[in-house]
């Protein structure tokens, strides 16, 4: 055994034998369309940091920013890097190594999984149904089991990332109703802002164990600055403050989100949004009759899902016109699955060229 060998060796064996997530491939030669990134950059502003100092740990003038965004109060906010900081913080908070689990609905968001993997907690996969929609009776089954191993977590994702559908709020309902005094129910709203129904948040105050995750990666532009945000009870908020790091987002993420979250923002914002809902609308149905697809899934997200005679033909054909995009083939029951995230209208042309 060599040197590194036998250090490695000292390393929990699941950490070792852990399959990382996979984040989007990185190609800077391409144009990116492969990461639900916003295809513009942010409302731009002057300078006048001191990067020399640590940030504010909890930046106040953000919070309440978002707050009055999202109609929360201040102590109900924990910013973090990205939804990325609040599922590990989630997983790490709820859940004994070794002894607990959590829940989550492929195919979905890959991190509910390798935190909790990271975290030495056990992984109960319920597969979503037709449609992509939460198998409601499965889940139930799994929360009243038996005191002793009911799931510590419940991750659901709403419009759900990578098929882009808004999960039914009458099956959310129904989860969060059967968690009560048993488990924690997460709703993942990243693309809430695409979605016209309203955001769980409005439902915090009728149930404690609800958690809900918001980010300004998306809708937003900010997903170099990693801005994201738990929403929950108070005591939830402050349970996890506990363990949050220092300084979790420097002065810049500060600052922009702060100004992000401004009225003039705020308007050029909506008005990108509306461009990317009709963009979607209109890829969609020029897709849907593509020779190449077999469907384009419906979505409420800033991406479609399209599944493909050929995924790799696809794939070759995009970044034959400069765009990468997400491969999807054979990931968490997924046939010939590309996820195309909804790029300018000069991007978005491109798209449809190349798969007509």
């Amino acid at each position: 055994m060599s040197e590194i060998d036998r250090v490695l060796s000292l390393a929990r064996a699941e950490i070792r034998a852990l399959k990382a997530y996979e984040h989007a491939q990185w190609r800077p030669e391409l144009e990116r369309l492969h990461a639900n990134e916003s295809p513009w950059p942010p409302i731009s502003s002057s300078d006048g940091l001191a990067r020399h100092y640590y940030p504010e740990p909890q930046p106040t003038a953000l919070v309440a920013a978002m707050a009055a965004y999202y109609g929360v109060d201040a102590d109900q906010i924990l910013l973090g890097r990205g939804s990325d900081e609040g599922i590990d913080l989630v997983t790490r908070a709820f859940c004994r190594a070794g002894e607990d689990s959590v829940i989550v609905c492929p195919p979905t968001f890959g991190m509910y999984a390798v935190a909790a993997a990271i975290q030495g907690a056990r992984t109960l996969s319920i597969p979503l149904r037709e449609h992509f929609q939460l198998d409601v009776p499965a889940i139930v089954a799994a929360l009243q089991a038996s005191c002793a191993n009911t799931p510590k977590l419940v991750w659901l994702c709403s419009p759900n990332n990578p098929t882009g559908n808004r999960l039914e709020p009458s099956d959310i309902r129904q989860v969060i109703e059967a968690a009560r005094g048993r488990s924690v129910v997460i709703v993942d709203e990243a693309y809430a802002e695409f979605d016209a129904t309203p955001s769980w948040i409005a439902s915090l105050a009728q149930h404690p164990h609800l958690i809900v995750l918001r980010t300004l990666s998306k809708a937003h532009g900010l997903a170099g600055l990693r801005i994201g945000a738990v929403v929950a009870h108070r005591a939830l908020v402050q349970l996890l403050r506990k363990i949050i790091p220092p300084y979790a987002l420097p002065c810049d993420s500060a600052r922009w989100g702060t100004i992000a979250m401004q009225p003039p923002a705020l308007a050029v914002t909506r008005e990108r949004i509306d461009c990317l809902r009709r963009e979607r609308e209109r890829v969609r149905v020029a897709l849907s009759s593509s020779p190449l697809l077999t469907r384009v899934w419906p979505s409420e997200a800033n991406f479609l899902l399209v599944d493909a005679y050929d995924g790799g033909l696809v794939l070759d054909r995009l970044a034959a016109v400069g765009l990468i995009v997400r491969d999807f083939r054979g990931k968490s029951g997924l046939g010939e699955s590309i996820r195309i995230t909804i790029g300018t209208p000069e991007q978005n042309d491109r798209i449809i060229r190349s798969l007509s």
